[in-house]
């Protein structure tokens, strides 16, 4: 019998699977992946820990399978047709917002709960599954919504340490996460990666039969309206792709290469070895200026639980006064600035920066730099760990409080810890650059060599 009511996208791909058992396996490899290891094994080790626990955890947890499901088939759209307009690109969002939601709701409906910090760390790190509409670096996003979460995780670790199947509930949750921001990297890095055919609605793309030609596309669903928030994906390889579908024509602007201009043909530029001064290359293909570097817009705000300051130029005062242990502050594309940060909160991530100093005081978590260049940091409290990726350039100040750090760096250069000592001066100290490895009796063994410094 067949409903007479509106199917969202995501259901109508989830009746095009039922009709095919067989069309996962025609699905692209990114979306296999996320179904076979992080719904398949990640999430499903955690939906086995909450169900061993029960009573509302397990609830919770059948929310966050509804959630993840919603996004899977999302994905399903995605790695099939490009890109939508705006509309309909929130009609697709709606069952992973509206699951978000209610994962959220359930958590505030039940604040007396002795199981708080259990609902409280999944609903804070649960809007890591926006990531796609994160554009250019959702893996961070990812590792900012799971260190906002680990803030109530860690306190489970803690409070329940002496009852069976709790840890291995946090742990399960936080690995899902993990996880999630792995199969970004690897297959999303710079953001969601569309299919190439047209939108058609929703549905999955027709099956060929053999020795026919495919089915025509099915009408588009009726439209729904519904906003999910506003979207401002940027797709900067848009200008490179179009430059490369002309074919044949893209070498129309080039200059062509005369003899006059070939050093083995002609003597003179052998004997002066350099380029006569008519000689000039065009500063584009096509022989136009190149275009000014597009500046965008300053942002200082607190949206939920993360401060997010962007774009930052020359700004050297910036503050944030007031914080709360579960708040994250992302910084991105910052350049010649300084920020300080008052009292304790989770975690740092710094994106993208050039010259950029940070001055806080204590966090539950981490901070993190990537792809940065010549930044400082200082800590006047305490932090468990200091993480390092593609950086070149980065000076650490530690406090006497905070000489427990653990610093994990990787694909970075010219890295110095300042160490505090008793007459009040501070220690430099280089991270090491450069290692040697042998082969050991158990596999491979590797150590700092001397030239690093250490």
């Amino acid at each position: 019998m067949k409903s007479s009511g509106k199917q969202s996208p995501q259901a109508q791909v989830n009746d095009d699977l039922n009709q095919n058992s067989d069309s996962m396996a025609d699905l692209a490899p990114s979306v296999l992946e996320f179904d076979q290891e992080i719904v398949g094994v990640n999430l499903a080790e955690f939906l086995q820990a909450a169900q061993k626990l029960g009573s509302e955890i397990a609830e919770h947890a059948a929310l966050v399978q509804k959630a993840f499901n919603a996004q899977k088939q999302f994905l399903i759209i995605a790695s099939t047709y490009a890109k939508p307009g705006d509309a309909e690109y929130q009609n697709l969002l709606t069952e992973t917002a509206n699951a978000i939601t209610e994962i959220q709701q359930f958590r505030e409906k039940r604040r007396s709960s002795p199981f708080f910090n259990h609902l409280s760390g999944v609903s804070e790190s649960i809007p890591a599954l926006a990531w796609v509409t994160i554009s250019p670096t959702p893996g961070p996003h990812v590792k900012e919504m799971n260190d906002a979460g680990q803030f109530y995780t860690n306190r489970v670790l803690k409070d329940f340490k002496d009852k069976p199947g709790h840890a291995e509930w946090a742990r399960a949750w936080v690995g899902t996460l993990a996880a999630l921001q792995a199969f970004i990297k690897k297959y999303h890095t710079t953001g969601l990666v569309w299919g190439k055919q047209p939108y058609s609605g929703g549905n999955l793309p027709p099956r060929q039969p053999a020795g026919g030609p495919p089915l025509p596309p099915p009408p588009p669903p009726p439209s729904f309206d519904l906003n999910v928030g506003s979207l401002n994906i940027n797709d900067g390889r848009a200008e490179l792709f179009a430059s490369l579908n002309k074919g044949e024509d893209v070498t129309s602007g080039l200059k062509k290469v005369t003899a006059d201009m070939q050093t083995h043909k002609n003597p003179n530029l052998r004997a002066g070895a350099t380029v006569p001064a008519d000689v000039k290359s065009s500063p584009t293909a096509s022989g136009q200026a190149p275009k000014p570097q597009v500046t965008k817009p300053p942002k200082f705000a607190l949206e939920g639980k993360k401060w997010t300051v962007e774009y930052q130029v020359g700004q050297k005062n910036l503050k944030i006064d007031e914080t709360e242990m579960n708040q994250v502050v992302y910084m991105f594309g910052c350049k010649d600035s300084t920020i300080q940060i008052k009292g304790k909160l989770n975690s740092i991530v710094i994106d993208s920066c050039v010259k950029t100093a940070i001055v806080f005081e204590s966090l539950v978590s981490s901070i993190e730099f990537v792809n940065s260049r010549d930044c400082q940091m200082q800590v006047m409290g305490t932090v468990p760990t200091i993480t390092i990726d593609k950086v070149d350039g980065l000076q650490m100040f530690l406090s006497k409080d905070s000489l427990q750090v653990e610093i994990v760096s990787a694909k970075s250069s010219a890295l110095n810890v300042m160490v505090p000592q008793a007459s009040g001066e501070f220690a430099e100290w280089p991270v090491p650059e450069q290692f040697k490895t042998v082969i050991g009796a158990k596999g491979l063994v590797t150590t700092a060599t001397e030239t690093a410094g250490v």
